[in-house]
C-alpha cells in the first residue's frame, strides 16, 4: 500500500522519541492526539495498489489444471479420479459451492469434460459457470428418482450406488478409477457391489501435492490479499495508538476489519451485482487480543477487554482472495514492558526471521523447525514453547505439511507457509506471536508481508 513514510509516521507517533515527562502539558498532550487521529485519516485514504480485478482465478486457469489432472491420470493409467473434498472441488473447478451434510461428487475423467453429482440447491450455480454436465438428487436425505424435485416420502435412496451409475453410463464399468481418500471397508464392499470390476485407489495424495505448489496466478491473488491484510495490521495499530486505554480489544477488531472491507469494496464491490461467481473465496477476519489472552496460544474467550498500559497487544488476520491468501499476525506491547517480556519478545521475533532465511528448496520441514527452535532453547525459553514454529498454507488455512520436528517434508518451490514460532508466558500473562504468509523459493523463503516486525513498529507509547 501506499502507506505514510515510515520516517514522519514514527515521528508522528513519538516512537523514535523519549516517553512524555510527567510534567507534559495538556497543550503537548492534544497535539499528540491531533497527530494520531491525522494518521488514522492519512490511513483510511491509503491505497493498496494490488487490489484490482482479476478476483478469482479464470476458466482458462481452471481448465489448465484439469489438463494438468488428466495428465497425471493417464500416465498412472487411471480411467479418471472422482472427488467428495470441497477443497478439490474449488481447486480443480473453482465453484466454491457451500458444503453441509449434503455430500457432493466431482468427477474427472482421464479424457473429457468434469461432471457434478450434486443436491439440487446447487444446480442453476454449477449450471452456470464452465462445467456445464451434471446431475443432482433432491436432498439429504434423497429418496426415489433424481433430476427431480421429490414429493412423496419413501426409503432413503443409495446416492453412491446413484453416482455409480452414473459412471457407468459415462462407460467406466472396469479398470483402475481413483478416489481423494481412502475408502472405508464398509464403502470399499459397496464399490464392489456397484461396480465389480472396477478396482478402486486413493489419489488423495496426488491431489494435495498439486494444491500445495503454487502456480504464478494463485501467488498473485495470494499476495493481493496480504497487500490488504498489511494496510489492516498499519490501520489496527494507528487506532490502538490514537485511542489508547479509551478502547477494548473488541473495538480495535471492529474498527479494523470495517477498514479492510471497506477498502476491498472500493475495487470490488462494482463486480458484485447478486449474480454468482462473482466475489467468490473472500474472506476477512481480523482480530485483536490484548493483556493476559495473549499469553495462551489458543484461548477460549471472547475478546472484550479495555486496554491498558503494560498489556501485550496482538493484532492479527487473515483474508482469502479468490480463496487464496493467508495470515499476518503482529506481537505488540504497550509501555512499560518487563524485562522479561523484551528478552521473549526479542527471541520470538528472531526465530520468526530464522524460519524466511531456513525456508529454502531441498530443505526438510524438520529442519527448518529444528533450526527456529534452537533458537528459544539457547535463549532459555523452553518453558515458554507451546507448538510447532508453523503450517502449510493453502485454501483450507493449516495445510500439510508441517513446519513441526516430526514432518519429514522436503520444500518444494511455491509451497507456502505461517511463520508463527510464538512464546507465551501464562504466569505473567503476556505472549508473542507474530506471523506472515512464506513463500518458498531457491535461495529463502520470500515473506510476503511487509509490515515491520520491530522495536519501534511493535513497542507501543500511548
Amino acid at each position: 500500500m501506499e502507506r505514510v513514510r515510515r520516517r514522519s509516521f514514527l515521528g508522528m507517533m513519538g516512537l523514535a522519541a523519549p516517553a512524555l515527562a510527567g510534567g507534559a502539558t495538556a497543550l503537548a498532550y492534544e497535539q499528540r492526539s491531533e497527530q494520531r487521529r491525522t494518521i488514522e485519516r492519512e490511513l483510511r485514504r491509503a491505497q493498496v495498489p494490488s487490489l484490482k480485478p482479476p478476483w478469482r482465478l479464470p476458466e482458462s486457469w481452471y481448465r489448465a489444471t484439469v489438463a494438468r489432472l488428466q495428465s497425471k491420470l493417464r500416465e498412472q493409467k487411471l480411467r479418471g479420479v472422482l472427488c467428495t473434498s470441497g477443497l478439490n472441488h474449488n481447486y480443480l473447478v473453482g465453484y466454491f459451492l457451500t458444503q453441509t451434510e449434503r455430500p457432493m461428487w466431482l468427477w474427472v475423467p482421464a479424457e473429457g469434460e468434469p461432471t457434478f453429482f450434486c443436491p439440487g440447491l446447487d444446480r442453476d450455480l454449477i449450471g452456470s459457470w464452465w462445467t456445464k454436465n451434471y446431475e443432482w438428487y433432491f436432498d439429504y436425505l434423497h429418496t426415489n428418482g433424481f433430476n427431480q424435485v421429490i414429493f412423496a416420502a419413501g426409503p432413503e435412496a443409495d446416492l453412491w450406488k446413484w453416482v455409480c451409475d452414473g459412471l457407468r453410463s459415462r462407460g467406466v464399468r472396469s479398470g483402475r478409477v481413483a478416489l481423494d481418500f481412502e475408502p472405508s471397508r464398509s464403502l470399499a464392499t459397496k464399490l464392489k457391489k456397484h461396480l465389480s470390476k472396477v478396482k478402486w485407489s486413493n489419489f488423495g495424495d496426488e491431489l494435495l501435492h498439486m494444491r500445495q505448489i503454487k502456480t504464478p496466478e494463485e501467488i498473485a491473488l495470494t499476495q493481493k490479499a496480504i497487500d490488504l491484510l498489511d494496510a489492516m495490521l498499519e490501520f489496527g495499530r494507528a487506532y490502538i495508538l490514537e485511542h489508547g486505554t479509551g478502547a477494548t480489544d473488541y473495538a480495535v477488531r471492529a474498527a479494523t476489519t470495517d477498514f479492510g472491507i471497506r477498502k476491498l469494496m472500493e475495487s470490488l464491490g462494482p463486480e458484485l451485482d447478486g449474480r454468482p461467481h462473482t466475489g467468490v473465496g473472500v474472506e476477512i477476519y481480523f482480530g485483536c487480543r490484548t493483556g493476559r489472552a495473549t499469553a495462551y496460544p489458543h484461548p477460549n474467550q471472547f475478546f472484550y477487554k479495555q486496554i491498558e498500559r503494560g498489556d501485550a497487544i496482538q493484532i492479527a488476520g487473515w483474508i482469502k482472495i479468490g480463496g487464496y491468501g493467508g495470515e499476518g499476525y503482529r506481537a505488540c506491547h504497550i509501555e512499560p514492558m518487563p524485562d522479561l517480556g523484551k528478552r521473549m519478545w526479542e527471541t520470538h521475533t528472531a526465530m520468526t526471521l530464522k524460519q524466511g532465511e531456513l525456508s529454502r528448496v531441498g530443505v526438510r520441514c524438520n529442519q527448518v523447525a529444528e533450526g527456529v527452535l534452537k533458537i528459544a532453547r539457547e535463549a532459555g525459553m523452553e518453558k515458554y514453547i507451546y507448538h510447532r514454529p508453523a503450517h502449510g498454507e493453502g485454501m483450507e488455512g493449516h495445510q500439510a505439511p508441517y513446519i513441526s520436528p516430526g514432518d519429514n517434508t522436503v520444500l518444494e518451490e511455491n509451497m507456502m507457509f505461517s511463520n508463527e514460532p510464538g512464546l507465551y508466558n501464562s504466569e505473567g500473562g503476556f505472549g508473542y506471536n507474530h506471523s506472515n504468509n512464506i513463500r518458498v523459493t531457491p535461495e529463502r523463503g520470500e515473506v510476503m508481508n511487509k509490515t515491520p516486525m520491530t522495536q519501534e513498529w511493535c513497542w507501543l507509547r500511548l
